[in-house]
């Protein structure tokens, strides 16, 4: 099995690297892969809205100038993901929102439906817990299974590394991997035992009489 994971932060092995990495090492002792991508020191672009991914139904999104379609082939992929950020103004980072917008608009189809996804967020201070909220969203959208841990998934250190002192945060992380691990090998056997539901074509609010 294999996990993806997306470093939304701009710095390649700052706090949200860390925190990716403290989830990454219980998923490697279970035997799991880890493949961790660098997001948020790219050039990326938001949706456009032009709605084209769905007509085309061909799993890219329009824009085909940067790395976002090779991603989205790795989500495709994996049978897990996680999404890290830091926080900007109490939200996720500029750069990695874009790239979530256009992959999982893209995902509309289905792909990510039933594989295991999980949230993490550094921060200085505040933020988190509304960043990791964003997060989460994308992950419940897409009718992704979210494993747990004993808090939220936020971790604290202003420079790079101070995340490695925040023990509880560390124990979050750790909690995470092993939480995380688990779920994807219930989901791997339990396919081979237990029907999944099928997947019902998504209805939109209309309130045109």
């Amino acid at each position: 099995m294999k996990v993806v994971a997306f470093n939304g932060s701009p710095k390649k092995e700052g706090n949200t690297y860390h925190a990716i990495k403290m989830v990454a090492e219980e998923l490697e002792k279970e035997g799991i892969e880890v493949e961790i991508v660098h997001v948020g020191n790219k050039t990326i672009r938001g949706c456009l809205a032009c709605n084209a991914c769905v007509k085309n139904n061909n799993e890219k999104c329009i824009i085909d100038n940067d790395e976002v379609n090779e991603w989205i082939q790795k989500m495709k992929m994996a049978d897990g993901i996680i999404v890290g950020s830091p926080v900007h103004y109490s939200a996720i980072g500029g750069t990695m929102k874009s790239f979530l917008d256009r992959a999982f608009y893209v995902a509309n189809t289905g792909f990510l439906r039933h594989k295991v996804g999980a949230a993490v967020v550094a921060v200085r201070r505040s933020g988190g817990v509304t960043t990791f909220n964003q997060l989460n969203n994308y992950i419940n959208y897409a009718e992704m299974l979210m494993p747990s841990t004993n808090y939220w998934n936020v971790i604290h250190g202003m420079r790079p590394g101070e995340a490695l002192e925040d023990e509880e945060g560390r124990q979050i992380m750790r909690v995470l991997g092993k939480n995380m691990a688990w779920l994807m090998k219930l989901v791997e056997n339990g396919r081979q035992t237990i029907k999944e539901p099928e997947r019902e074509n998504k209805i939109l609010t209309n309130f045109i009489r």
